[in-house]
């Protein structure tokens, strides 16, 4: 592994910058993020920030099913996301689609739209699920070294 991947891995691991996007959920699980997030939980302590662009951001968390006004919303903020870059979705709507799965403007969960590296499944998801999630993530990609993002399913 050359010198400036190297770099690019330590950074990635150890300051991981998030952008939260929620594609159409009943919002529990955007509260429950937000609380990850608060000095109870401390997420930041891992290094995480959250970011209010897709240009600064590493990790793309994605709560809710995707709907299919949002699709092509979706795959541009994901495309508008510096190499590399994780999806990780958040709750059982973003994994499966969960009780929206089946409605006439529901695609399914996000990995039908974009890559997905990491699945923290929960209705809704507690912040303790969601750090563990994140912080396999952030171990997986330490022990491999950054990866290559995954094309985008058509």
């Amino acid at each position: 592994m050359s010198f400036a991947k190297k770099i690019i891995n330590w950074a990635t691991v150890k300051s991981p910058w998030v952008l939260h996007f929620n594609t159409g959920a009943c919002n529990a699980c955007d509260i429950e993020i937000i609380a990850a997030l608060t000095p109870r939980y401390d997420l930041e302590r891992f290094g995480v920030q959250l970011k209010a662009t897709p240009r600064h951001a590493d990790i793309l968390l994605c709560s809710g099913p995707v709907t299919k006004q949002v699709a092509p919303r979706l795959k541009k903020i994901y495309e508008q996301m510096p190499e590399p870059k994780f999806v990780v979705v958040v709750g059982t709507c973003a994994c499966s689609g969960g009780v929206f799965d089946g409605c006439y403007n529901v695609e399914s969960g996000i990995d039908a739209v974009l890559p997905v590296a990491a699945y923290i499944p929960g209705c809704p998801v507690s912040p303790k699920a969601l750090i563990d999630g994140i912080v396999k993530l952030l171990k997986s990609v330490e022990g491999k070294g950054v990866r290559a993002s995954l094309p985008v399913p058509k």
